[in-house]
């Protein structure tokens, strides 16, 4: 046995001599045992030499021991942690398994998370953002997190060292674990590969997590784009369609604000209209502004838009703090549009959100445009292409509904006079002319009260429902009145009206042939009258 420390010391009157045995092997020492005897008791000196050998290999054993147990209990430790890594898919309950862990292991350190903006941070936890210095010198944190290689950092200044453990998985590293050590400067090595050990597990397991969520976010986004282009592809009217993928976008983009524009070519995007369905933000004086300059700001780009804080753009500086995505909807040219998504709040929506929200805008901008081009073939069907007043198909077809359910109605045929002598006089364009005016005459007066439609050649027809018959008779003779004084070249119109009511039981058969006898009155008497049946 070797002796580490031996001297003579005097206590009172008495001589001693004291000893040290050293604890520990390999030149490693974890302590000594000091044993003080008086020399003159050589009895004593004598069974110190006998057992001082064994009681320090027992006591070495024992430190060797504990030691043994101390590191197996940290590695069942690290590896019951690590099996609920691995049975959690939410990124923040790992955060916090890390953080429990350390402080049971190493209560006297403390510990910071450094990650990306990728997450959403936990006010529970010691969290920070991971972010460039502005200085020419790059941090250790920020080296561990781009080399994936832990880093030490001494400040000798504080007085206590600093290890960075990245955070690493085996696409990529997601953040860095800082390990503050006040009490000493230096970590020793067991230390250190048991941190860089947890935050390598760590790192696996925050990628399975991060790998679950995106195939979990894709998945919801093809159900997305599916229900949508389902719901789209429906035979519901335009209206519809908007209102329902305002709903859809704003609900599954958290959006404040969501709407849709048609924009006029020849306007050069200055004149748009508001698409039914959209929020009413877009209705107010302040959004035309708005919309104007994203428009411009789209077709100067020529691409989809994407604006994290609004207040940043030069030309938009008149806006608060808003995150905007704007895609525009082109169908071959059939229809020009846009798609307008708001959050009143700074670098709110993500990328991905930005893609998603481009493919949902692909989906229903084809399914606008049919919806537009299926209305105005309707529209054709039912509408007069010269007068812009309605078929006589759709009159017949209205009058017959009404019959079943309105107590009373009116029947007005206005025939205009003369018509083939405009046509003879000044040509068949200016008697086009002629008929459009008279419709648009009949159009003013008659205004939301019945419905009016071109019956045949120079013949025009009413529907007046529910009306007392003094008012459609008083109506009947305004737009008689109405088209003689403002009508050029001037002409006049005659008029036959039938009125009845359900005690009646009249057809549509029997109704019209009644309105052409009263209309035939009104030609033998004279023309620029109106009979009334």
């Amino acid at each position: 046995m070797v002796k580490e420390w031996e001297k003579r010391i005097v206590v009172g009157a008495t001589d001693l001599h004291m000893v040290a045995f050293p604890l520990g092997s390999d030149g490693k020492y974890t302590g000594f045992i000091v044993v003080g005897f008086d020399e003159a008791n050589q009895r004593q000196a004598s069974l110190l030499n006998l057992s001082i050998d064994e009681i320090t290999k027992f006591v070495n054993k024992m430190i060797r021991f504990s030691a043994s147990m101390e590191e197996t209990r940290k590695n069942e430790l690290l590896y019951t942690t690590a099996s609920k890594f691995h049975s959690f898919i939410d990124t923040n309950e790992i955060l916090h398994e890390i953080i429990i862990t350390l402080q049971r292991i190493y209560p006297e350190f403390h510990y910071c998370l450094l990650v990306s903006q990728d997450y959403t941070l936990d006010e529970g936890l010691p969290v920070k953002q991971l972010a460039y210095d502005n200085g020419s010198k790059t941090s250790a944190s920020m080296k561990a997190y781009l080399s994936g290689d832990f880093q030490i950092e001494d400040r000798t200044s504080e007085g206590k060292s600093y290890l960075f453990a990245p955070i690493r998985g085996r696409q990529g590293v997601y953040g860095v674990l800082q390990v503050d050590a006040k009490r000493y400067l230096n970590f020793p090595d067991k230390v250190i590969d048991f941190f860089v050990s947890l935050a390598k597990t760590a790192g696996d397991a925050l990628e399975n997590a991060h790998l679950y969520q995106q195939s979990r976010k894709l998945n919801d986004d093809l159900q997305l784009i599916n229900s949508t282009s389902h719901h789209l592809n429906s035979n519901m009217c335009l209206n519809d369609k908007i209102e329902f993928m305002s709903k859809k976008i704003k609900d599954s983009f958290q959006a404040d604000e969501v709407s849709f524009f048609c924009f006029e070519e020849e306007s050069g995007g200055s004149n748009y209209k508001v698409l039914e369905g959209s929020t009413s933000y877009f209705s107010s004086v302040e959004a035309k502004r708005f919309v104007t300059s994203i428009n411009s700001l789209v077709k100067a780009q020529k691409e989809p838009l994407f604006i994290g804080d609004l207040s940043e753009s030069t030309s938009l500086k008149f806006i608060n703090k808003w995150s905007v995505m704007a895609v525009p909807m082109t169908d071959y040219e059939q229809f020009e549009g846009l798609a307008l998504v708001i959050r009143k709040k700074p670098y709110f929506f993500t990328f991905d959100d930005f893609k998603l929200l481009q493919s949902l805008v692909q989906h229903s901008t084809l399914a606008f445009a049919n919806s537009l081009l299926r209305e105005k073939l309707e529209k054709n069907i039912i509408t007069d292409y010269l007068t812009q007043l309605h078929s006589r198909y759709h009159l017949d077809q209205c009058i017959e509904k009404h019959l079943s359910e309105d107590d009373r109605g009116h029947f007005l045929l206005f025939d205009i006079d003369n018509f083939k002598q405009v046509n003879d006089c000044y040509g068949h364009q200016t008697g086009d002319e002629v008929l459009r005016q008279v419709a648009d005459a009949i159009t003013r007066k008659l205004g939301s009260e019945g419905l009016a439609a071109r019956w045949g050649g120079e013949e025009l027809a009413i529907y007046l429902p529910h009306m007392p018959s003094e008012e459609a008779e008083a109506l009947a003779e305004s737009i008689r009145k109405e088209v003689s004084e403002h009508s050029s070249p001037r002409v006049t119109v005659s008029g036959g009206m039938v009125s009845w009511s359900r005690e009646s039981k009249a057809d549509a058969k029997e109704i019209f042939q009644e309105a052409d006898t009263a209309l035939y009155e009104a030609k033998k008497t004279g023309k620029n009258v109106i009979v009334f049946s």
